[in-house]
């Protein structure tokens, strides 16, 4: 011990000039205004070795490891004594992790806490001699710049030209799709609406919404588990299970919540699970799978060859979940659903289709793409043992497109959504919707259960939009789809045009940028709805004119000369069919007047016409 102060005292300036005496009175010594951080007073002389620049550095290691010791056992002793008997709580989509020990000096390595400077040598020692034997106080510790790292990731958005504006769109109810921006006389008409079928402004739905409202108040006052249960609930996921023929449904908060969790649940319970995702899902699957912990595939975007070789190059007894959607929102293709489940009985997966932007779009009661596969067995009420939508074990959909609403859910059967209700924290630790959302959700599922009329017309408006841009030479990627993605290929320039519509033309329509959608891939996304009449689309194709002519934009022209580019312009491309055909949208007027000499848009304008009148007749009796 003698021979360490010696060496000591020839390396350190403090010990140098006290005596051994005052050394043991300052480590004797408390200061009570002090505190350790494990708890109790230190010692005079730590206070001292605080400052210096060697010993402080040393004693930060040693607190820090102390704190760690003092907190665990502190954890330890009191769940020992309040929670003995209790388990401890887990969230059920975790998967089982080890704690890692830290250590703390290495932690220290790796992230610099301090940014010293290196002070002359003279400057040392005149500090030393000014502070009379006393070691110079050490550097402020380095601080973590909040406010520069949110700049900097502002300003990468900035750069690449991905930076998100909101528009300030206000829908009126009894003028949709129109609505005001800030101030209300500013009039836009709003052309990139979810709301696909205006059920928002359905007057039966919001007859019931006000009825509820008055009678339940705002909210639902908690979660499902605490004061958030009620009637409205009960009779919505009843109606949600009918719709999808299914043993029962659970409502969340969103689709993407409903996704989120149900993925990660399930990923995370089956043992050794592995999730097949095709590469174009939506981000709530992503996040989905990635919460679960399980191993993800992704399989090329509806690539059958592709997802079977993946299937087989994975054990028989191995849990898997095949995960695609229906309709993909952005280029509005349609997935293989009915391939996929034959993949599925052949490679003992389990299917999670996510019908998010086709219920109440597609099929005789609007249960989505599934249904609308066997359309003829559900409009007429056949046996539905078997169908697609019947080999379906997971469906998810969502009540805030075309119902109008908002929420989401799952439906399959009874076991599997008791598991999810039971295991997802998603569901468990979330506010239930409130009773007149409920009630207005499950209003406009049975309306739309009973009525075609709003999606035969919106089917009716989307292929007249489609028509007209494709005689324009305006780039409409082809999709058998309601949705109407027009190419622009740039962001800088898809969201110029955006503003020039809005600021120039009182149109809405929302730029798609990444990571929505690919870089070079950027485009217009276009919606039509029933109330989109002749004279909004012939303002909207006037002014797409206007635009591309006035920026330059590619015209399926162009991009056909660079060879083609997802769909628009190839060479000999095949011809895409709509989900909906020509029988099941009742145009046998539309043959009869294309043999007339009408032409398509001619005798497509008839057609809508007649289906105007019969749709306003309608809602007039339900309302």
């Amino acid at each position: 011990m003698e021979a360490l102060l010696r060496q000591s005292r020839t390396m350190c300036p403090f010990l140098k000039k006290t005596s051994p005496a005052t050394l043991r009175s300052l480590s004797n010594s408390a200061n009570v205004l002090h505190t350790a951080p494990g708890g109790g007073a230190i010692s005079n002389l730590q206070i001292i070795a605080r400052r210096c620049p060697v010993m402080g550095k040393a004693l930060s290691v040693q607190s820090g490891r102390n704190i760690a010791s003092s907190a665990l056992a502190g954890a330890f002793i009191g769940t020992r004594a309040y929670h003995h008997k209790v388990p401890r709580a887990k969230l059920h989509t975790t998967a089982p992790k080890e704690a890692q020990a830290v250590d703390i000096s290495e932690l220290k390595r790796e992230h610099v806490l301090f940014n010293p400077t290196t002070p002359s040598p003279a400057g040392n020692a005149a500090a030393t001699q000014h502070q009379h034997g006393m070691a110079p106080a050490p550097p402020n510790p380095a601080k973590f710049d909040y406010d520069g790292f949110y700049q900097n990731e502002l300003d990468k958005k900035h750069e690449d030209k991905s930076y998100r504006y909101f528009n300030n769109i206000n829908r009126l109810a009894q003028e949709f799709p129109r609505a005001h921006m800030s101030a209300t006389e500013e009039r836009v008409t709003v052309w990139c609406s979810n709301d696909y079928l205006g059920m928002g402004s359905n007057k039966h739905v919001l007859n019931r919404m006000h009825e509820t409202l008055d009678k339940y108040g705002a909210g639902a006052g908690g979660t499902r588990n605490i004061s958030g249960h009620n009637q409205h609930a009960v009779a919505l996921e009843s109606t949600l299970a009918k719709l999808h023929a299914q043993e029962a449904a659970l409502v969340f908060s969103s689709c993407y919540v409903a996704n989120d969790a149900t993925l990660a649940t399930l990923g995370s319970k089956f043992p050794n699970c592995v999730i097949l995702s095709d590469s174009m899902n939506h981000a709530s699957m992503i996040q989905g799978i990635r919460h679960s912990g399980a191993k993800k595939v992704v399989f090329k975007h509806n690539d059958l060859a592709d997802l079977e070789s993946k299937l087989a190059s994975l054990p028989s007894d191995v849990p898997k979940i095949i995960a695609f959607e229906s309709v993909y929102s952005m280029c509005g293709s349609i997935g293989p659903i009915e391939e996929i489940c034959d993949l599925a009985d052949k490679y003992g997966a389990i299917t999670f289709l996510d019908e998010v932007h086709a219920v109440g779009m597609y099929g005789p009661n609007g249960a989505g793409v599934a249904e609308h596969l066997d359309y003829e067995t559900y409009a007429n009420g056949g046996n539905t043992k078997g169908t697609v939508m019947d080999r379906i074990d997971i469906i998810t959909g969502t009540l805030g497109k075309a119902y109008g609403c908002v929420g989401g859910y799952i439906a399959g059967s009874a076991k599997m959504v008791d598991t999810v209700r039971s295991l997802a924290p998603g569901f468990i630790f979330t506010t239930s919707l409130p009773p007149a959302t409920m009630a207005g959700a499950k209003a406009a599922i049975e309306y739309q259960m009973s009525y075609q009329g709003d999606r035969r017309l919106q089917q009716l408006h989307t292929r007249a939009v489609k028509q007209s841009l494709t005689a324009m030479d305006i780039p409409v990627m082809p999709n058998p789809s309601h949705i109407i993605p027009v190419l622009v290929g740039n962001a800088e320039v898809a969201k110029k045009a955006s503003d020039l519509l809005l600021e120039k033309h009182q149109i809405y329509v929302q730029a798609i940028n990444y990571p929505t959608v690919p870089v070079g891939q950027e485009r217009l996304r276009i919606t039509p709805t029933p109330g989109h009449v002749k004279e909004y689309r012939d303002h909207l194709c006037q002014a797409l004119e206007s635009v591309w002519t006035e920026l330059g934009i590619k015209r399926t022209s162009d991009w056909a000369r660079e060879g083609g580019f997802i769909g628009v312009g190839q060479k000999d491309p095949e011809v895409v069919e709509p989900l909906w055909t020509d029988e099941q949208l009742g145009l046998t007027s539309f043959v009869r007047d294309l043999e007339a000499g009408e032409g398509a848009l001619g005798a497509l304008e008839g057609v809508l016409e007649r289906e105007h009148v019969r749709v306003g007749q309608a809602v007039a009796a339900a309302a």
